[in-house]
């Protein structure tokens, strides 16, 4: 498979990804997470595979919108890392969660199908004075 497709099935995984957290698709999200996935969230928590899809399948997690964009995937043979933006809008546990994010996605081929294997959030901030020219 050439770099192209591979970055288009990627996309193609990540939109059906995002829309699966948008609706709380368990089901789907258990299909494409590899069984040893790891998601980091923006305070450095880390949820297991079982862990990441337990907050939708207990109704605790519930988004109103959730959204990519500012994309950028880059392939590596059987491994793609996308970066990008979040943007969410929902509650957990009746807590609001409305916040933007810088996000890392790596996914991995396993038996000729893409899978997302981790995700890490970081909260967007502003540069540091100090950097600044």
């Amino acid at each position: 498979m050439n770099r192209e497709q591979a970055e288009k099935e990627v996309l193609h995984l990540t939109d059906a990804w995002a829309a699966a957290e948008l609706s709380g698709d368990a089901a789907f999200l258990e299909s494409v997470l590899v069984d040893d996935f790891i998601g980091i969230g923006p305070l450095g928590f880390m949820l297991t595979k079982q862990e990441w899809l337990a907050r939708h399948q207990s109704g605790d997690l519930k988004y109103e919108a959730f959204n990519l964009d500012e994309i950028k995937v880059r392939v590596y043979s059987d491994a793609a890392v996308l970066t990008g933006r979040q943007v969410q809008k929902g509650a957990y546990r009746g807590n609001s969660i409305q916040a933007q994010f810088r996000t890392t996605l790596v996914f991995v081929q396993q038996q000729g199908q893409w899978k997302l294997a981790s995700l890490h959030l970081s909260t967007i901030g502003q540069t540091p004075p100090f950097t600044r020219s």
